[in-house]
């Protein structure tokens, strides 16, 4: 079998010019494919607290208690478990907790 393309210059000028298009393309998307989204890999600052977990506590229960009053249980404890890198909200006695210094 054979592949038959043809030689007259408009159609040479038509792949020479696709060529060139998927080049350009490749370098406008190439890098933006591989680079990393630097909101969710930067470091980021915070003011922490530890806190010493008490027999029968629960993240619930720590996290209302730091939570402002006009400020939402659900964003605190998961912005403990964000800080803390937990996998789930459970907790044992005489774990050291980093507690965020959340703004009255």
């Amino acid at each position: 079998m054979k592949i038959y393309a043809p030689q007259n210059p408009a159609a040479r000028a038509k792949r020479a010019a696709s060529v060139v298009v998927l080049l350009a393309l490749a370098v406008v998307v190439g890098p933006q494919a591989f680079a990393n989204d630097a909101s969710e890999d930067s470091a980021v600052a915070v003011q922490a607290d530890t806190y010493t977990v008490a027999p029968g506590e629960t993240l619930w229960a720590i996290a209302s208690s730091v939570t402002p009053a006009n400020g939402d249980v659900w964003e605190t404890v998961a912005a403990i478990q964000r800080l803390n890198v937990m996998q789930s909200s459970s907790l044992r006695a005489g774990e050291q907790l980093l507690i965020p210094t959340l703004d009255v």
